[in-house]
């Protein structure tokens, strides 16, 4: 529903249902130095949470682990390189599974034309996928 607007605007109508305006999301709920879940608020008398392990030592304050605190540094570039011989036997083993393959429709292989031609075929290729997995 549109109302006539008494201001003096480039636009005479204004929009009658408006949008209110967003809150802010996220920040923080609790006062800085509690928990979720206690009662009492802390005051300017109170030790700061951790004084009792180490703090008023001067070597900055100590945290209780949660979860992992164990560092684990990334892994060096050049760890990350696979060998040389992993992408040869990666495209060797697709041309040779898919060899067998066309081999075997078109009758080259001996013994005639039996089942376990193509399964070889198909696990050579699949080898060559395996392999294209552990490429870097």
């Amino acid at each position: 529903m549109l109302k006539r607007s008494r201001t003096a605007g480039s636009c005479p109508y204004t929009v009658a249902f408006v949008a209110p305006p967003k809150r802010k999301a996220g920040g923080r709920v609790t006062p800085k130095g509690t928990r979720p879940g206690d009662s009492k608020l802390p005051t300017a008398g109170d030790r700061p949470i951790g004084a009792g392990l180490g703090a008023d030592k001067g070597d900055g304050p100590k945290h209780a682990a949660t979860g992992s605190s164990r560092y684990t540094p990334p892994v060096p570039v050049y760890k990350q390189q696979s060998p040389r011989w992993v992408p040869i036997l990666m495209f060797s083993l697709w041309i040779i599974g898919a060899l067998v393959i066309i081999c075997y429709y078109l009758d080259f292989l001996p013994g005639g034309q039996s089942q376990w031609y193509l399964a070889a075929g198909l696990g050579l290729i699949l080898a060559g996928l395996y392999t294209a997995t552990k490429f870097r």
